[in-house]
């Protein structure tokens, strides 16, 4: 079990966490957090997780494909904190993590202890909820350290407006 959760603690800020990642979801659950946070009044932290390199560092390799993959971590954080700001102005924290995902994602809320609420979206293809919402549900959930939103995949805009 993880750090105890102290957001709504004297001198704590509550934190509702989104992935970014490449999956077509991310966009929903990022959406979600993004209107729910400003509407709830707590801060937005949006973490990107690259997997580490499976090549072993052979004349610096594996140091040029951790800057690669914090390079693209990096890219892709930008754009989802320009969406946030014009979605809602609200100026997200972002952070990158190079590891294994649902590994990472534990460490990164164990670190924070005012992080509150995990918002991810399910994915709508036949290939299953996602890689996240799979990665997490192969997890004992009862022991994850944070509630755990998830947003259905199907759901428009204007829905997730209406429900966040």
């Amino acid at each position: 079990m993880g750090k105890p959760r102290r957001a709504y603690e004297a001198g704590h800020h509550a934190k509702f966490l989104a992935i970014v990642d490449d999956t077509p979801e991310c966009e929903r659950a990022i959406h979600f957090a993004a209107r729910r946070a400003v509407r709830t009044g707590v801060s937005l932290v949006l973490l990107c997780i690259k997997p580490e390199a499976d090549m072993q560092d052979w004349l610096g390799v594996g140091d040029v494909m951790r800057a690669e993959a914090e390079d693209d971590a990096a890219a892709a954080l930008d754009r989802a904190a320009a969406y946030v700001r014009g979605m809602v102005g609200l100026e997200p924290e972002c952070a990158t993590r190079i590891g294994v995902l649902a590994d990472e994602l534990v460490k990164f809320i164990d670190d924070d202890e005012d992080i509150a609420l995990l918002v991810l979206a399910a994915g709508t293809g036949s290939d299953g909820p996602g890689p996240l919402v799979s990665a997490l549900a192969s997890r004992a959930a009862a022991s994850f350290p944070v509630p755990v939103a998830i947003v259905p995949g199907h759901l428009s805009t204007e829905e997730i407006d209406a429900l966040a």
